[in-house]
């Protein structure tokens, strides 16, 4: 099933570069243009969790009385993602999930955190989406975003949602986004410190071990059915294809608050 890999590997390159040397990063150049990002951003790092958390309820018993379910070698891998993503450290060594890292970060930062806190409240409330983004006032392209990703939430197909997982969000953020960060933390480093500690864990967690582990749970859910396989291909370069324009919506949206200040 390697051959399978690195063909739909191939096969997305195109838009992963497209995306790894997006114009958004050569536009931020201070903390005002840091917080735009960070304030779509957010919806990203949160859906994945979702994301995460439906495949574990989809490849392991998460429901009372406990059965085994699957293979249980996918319900490690799953499990040992979801351990990482929803309890990893933060700075000061304490237990927090990704999410609530970025929420610090953006709260250091200066970044507005009252449209995803408002987003998460109606959401919790309601549990309806589209409410949800009426009552925060999320972007549209945030929008779109996390209404793609819902909507292969809604699929219940695992393996498909497993290629977007993988194949989607890990190892996307350039080497040149890293370096604007470390130029604006040499200037303001009590601004953004989580931040950069944010991303430096994401290379060291989800970039190396977690992308293994995913790589090896498509695989195991794809097989050698060559319809899943081609449908996992094809959704993975929609996922792509909704990030370039998550990454859109950024940009444009710097480029008003830039032109406003001219």
């Amino acid at each position: 099933m390697l051959d399978q890999i690195e063909r739909m590997q191939e096969k997305i390159e195109p838009l992963r570069q497209q995306i790894i040397n997006h114009k958004v990063y050569s536009v931020i150049n201070d903390l005002e243009d840091l917080q735009v990002f960070m304030q779509y951003h957010v919806y990203a790092v949160w859906d994945f969790m979702s994301l995460l958390k439906s495949l574990q309820n989809s490849l392991t018993c998460t429901s009372v009385p406990w059965f085994p379910k699957g293979s249980a070698e996918t319900r490690h891998l799953i499990n040992e993602i979801v351990a990482g993503e929803e309890s990893d450290v933060d700075m000061n060594g304490e237990r927090k999930s990704h999410f609530e890292i970025y929420l610090e970060a953006m709260e250091q930062c200066g970044a507005d955190t009252m449209q995803i806190e408002k987003f998460l409240s109606v959401l919790t409330k309601t549990g309806n989406l589209d409410q949800a983004f009426r009552d925060s006032g999320t972007p549209e392209k945030a929008r779109q975003f996390v209404n793609y990703t819902f909507d292969m939430i809604g699929s219940n197909k695992d393996y498909v949602q497993a290629a977007i997982f993988t194949f989607g969000r890990e190892d996307l953020i350039p080497g040149m986004f890293h370096a604007i960060i470390n130029d604006i933390h040499r200037n303001f480093p009590g601004s953004i410190s989580i931040f950069k500690y944010y991303l430096e864990r994401h290379i060291e967690v989800d970039g190396d071990h977690h992308s293994h582990l995913a790589l090896q749970m498509t695989s195991n859910l794809c097989g050698e059915n060559e319809e899943f396989w081609a449908e996992a291909e094809l959704e993975a370069s929609k996922s792509l294809q909704k990030r370039i324009e998550l990454w859109d919506g950024v940009y444009e949206e710097i480029m008003k608050k830039k032109a406003v200040l001219q």
